[in-house]
């Protein structure tokens, strides 16, 4: 007799549990009472703080990736990295990352042994290479908006894009050693005297030659109309020694320069 309420005991059991894996209620009596402790309201508390260093660890590594050139094409800061972008750019790493920069290109800069013929040159982007957009882009979500021309260009016009100072630092060291100076930006033509008047109110001087885009140039990608104006610049019998840009699209692509320093710039990819 013993046997078969045994028996009995453990078809139900099976019953119960089958059920639940059939996605049943897998609870068919009452649940049990559960007391929640204060331990367990500091766990879930300690959770939320893992959840918020989880995710600045995912957005540290998307931008690592950005900057390393390891993504797809994108157009704009992930939301979720919003506030993570806000941050750095306001904070001490995007100085402390920009001088890292200027500081081995500078070293580099003064122990390269120059040619005696003076065809030694630097090629330098503008923006977020030499003049900062950081005013336009605290008003523009620091890379969460889409990019707008019209009016990215009337804060162009305005000329009022301040210094980055390491490479205020950099430039005026690679003049010293005596590189030729070239300016290669995706400026339009058009805003070449507000470009200009804006470099030289902060302390850009003594350039080679700046290099806008024509209207030929337009449906280019920034790669494609880069490598060709370094391409003419090589059939003028130049060397390009150093490259400095905060895009990957200022430094690849043909006649590319024997070093070439990534400034850092999360808020935007250009192609």
């Amino acid at each position: 007799m013993k046997l078969i309420w045994v028996f009995l005991f453990l078809t139900l059991t099976m019953t119960v549990l089958a059920c639940g894996h059939d996605g049943l209620d897998s609870h068919p009596l009452p649940r049990p009472l559960i007391i929640q402790y204060p331990e367990m309201v500091e766990f879930q508390s300690n959770k939320a703080g893992s959840d918020e260093e989880e995710l600045r660890l995912e957005c540290t590594s998307w931008r690592f990736a950005a900057e390393t050139n390891n993504l797809s094409p994108w157009d704009t800061v992930p939301i979720e990295c919003g506030e993570y972008v806000k941050e750095y750019m306001e904070g001490r790493g995007y100085g402390f990352d920009l001088e890292r920069v200027s500081k081995e290109a500078g070293s580099f800069a003064k122990n390269f042994k120059l040619n005696e013929d003076g065809k030694d040159a630097w090629i330098f982007d503008i923006d977020e290479t030499l003049l900062s957009n950081l005013p336009y882009y605290e008003e523009h979500g620091y890379g969460l908006e889409i990019f707008d021309r019209v009016e990215f260009n009337k804060w162009v016009e305005k000329g009022m894009a301040p210094a980055i100072k390491p490479s205020l630092i950099l430039y005026e060291e690679v003049l010293k050693v005596g590189f030729r100076v070239f300016l290669l930006t995706g400026r339009s033509e058009s805003y070449m005297d507000a470009t200009v008047e804006n470099l030289k109110r902060v302390g850009f001087q003594d350039w080679d030659m700046i290099i806008l885009r024509g209207r030929e140039d337009h449906m280019k990608h920034a790669t494609a109309f880069k490598s060709e104006k370094r391409e003419e610049m090589v059939r003028d019998g130049f060397r390009i020694v150093g490259n400095s840009g905060d895009q990957w699209s200022d430094l690849l692509g043909s006649s590319m320069s024997i070093r070439s320093f990534k400034l850092p710039n999360p808020m935007y990819f250009i192609p």
